[in-house]
């Protein structure tokens, strides 16, 4: 499981689609971009940035989800071993800790700190924001009030973009992991 400590390069399928994605994004108007640190997604708002002629911000609350002992086993790798794990993670809404590493309540509690702050600095601007898949799906969770256990139930592809307007008194979730400008890409980052 990819987690906050796996700080990999881009591909060359995930350059392309950090290209791709920097041209769908290329005509909005952005106030800002901030990136997690690690390298995929700091090399990924580059690019995107790039079209915008803006700095990168740097957010460290961005990072991937903290897996500790669960660092670099797959998805499947995870559900097999980790299948009790899973259990009590479902029973706890979300509070148990990944053996090593943070719980899903950690991570969502750290990722919305750095969107409340952004929200401060540029509210009512857009904001495009890069980072990995547990801090999207928490992030949807927490804007939305959904309980975290439904994360299970969200599903971002990579390169894709999603969109969130926080400047209504409800947020809405406007668009979820579209892939239109990946068409004829296969593979991932």
């Amino acid at each position: 499981m990819q987690g906050g400590g796996s700080d990999t390069e881009l591909s060359e399928t995930g350059r392309v689609q950090a290209q791709r994605l920097g041209e769908a994004l290329r005509d909005i108007k952005v106030d800002a971009i901030y990136s997690s640190p690690l390298k995929r997604a700091l090399e990924t708002a580059r690019i995107i940035a790039s079209h915008h002629k803006l700095p990168v911000e740097i957010e460290p609350d961005f990072r991937e989800i903290e897996a500790g002992e669960l660092e670099g086993l797959s998805l499947a790798e995870f559900s097999t071993s980790f299948s009790q794990f899973i259990l009590r993670w479902r029973e706890g809404a979300g509070q148990e800790r990944l053996p090593g590493g943070e719980s899903v309540v950690d991570l969502a509690e750290r990722v919305w700190r750095g969107i409340q702050r952004i929200k401060e600095k540029h509210n009512g601007g857009t904001v495009i924001v890069v980072s990995h898949f547990f801090c999207v799906v928490v992030a949807i969770c927490k804007a939305l009030g959904l309980p975290l256990t439904t994360i299970e139930r969200i599903r971002v592809q990579t390169g894709s973009i999603s969109i969130v307007d926080l400047d209504e008194s409800q947020p809405r979730l406007v668009l979820l992991s579209d892939t239109c400008h990946l068409q004829d890409i296969t593979g991932g980052r």
